[in-house]
C-alpha cells in the first residue's frame, strides 16, 4: 500500500559527492519520519539519518558534518546530500518512513523501506 522508491546512489572516488532521494507514495495519512539505514556485507543494518515530519535530525556519528538529510513534506520526498565520502561508507542504502495510514476511523503506523541501493566509494 505504501512504496518508497530510492534514486541516486552509484560509484564515486573518495572525496565527493553523492546524493540519495526517497519518494514516498501510495495510502499515506502522514510521514511522522523518514531516514536513511546502510548495510554493508557481513555488518548489520545501521541507521546514517533520520528526519522528523517537524525538521528534527540525528545523524550516525560516523557522518556527521558529511552528510545532509531533508525532507519536502509537500512532495513526501526525502534527499540525503552526502559529501567528503571515504571507502568506508560503501553499502546499500536503504530509504526507510514510519508511516500512518487511516483505515477506516483508525490510524495505523508502520515501518515502510525501499529496496536499497548501492553507493560504491573507491579510494
Amino acid at each position: 500500500q505504501v512504496q518508497l522508491v530510492e534514486s541516486g546512489g552509484g560509484l564515486v572516488q573518495a572525496g565527493g559527492s553523492l546524493r540519495l532521494s526517497c519518494a514516498a507514495s501510495g495510502n499515506i495519512f502522514s510521514l511522522n519520519a523518514m531516514g536513511w539505514y546502510r548495510q554493508a556485507p557481513g555488518k548489520q543494518r545501521e541507521l546514517v539519518a533520520t528526519i522528523t515530519s517537524r525538521g528534527i535530525t540525528k545523524y550516525a556519528d560516523s557522518v556527521k558534518g558529511r552528510f545532509t538529510i531533508s525532507l519536502d513534506n509537500n512532495k513526501n520526498t526525502e534527499t540525503l546530500e552526502m559529501a567528503s565520502l571515504k571507502p568506508e561508507d560503501t553499502s546499500v542504502y536503504y530509504c526507510h518512513a514510519l508511516v500512518q495510514t487511516l483505515q477506516g476511523d483508525l490510524l495505523h503506523e508502520f515501518d515502510a523501506w525501499g529496496q536499497g541501493t548501492q553507493v560504491t566509494v573507491s579510494s
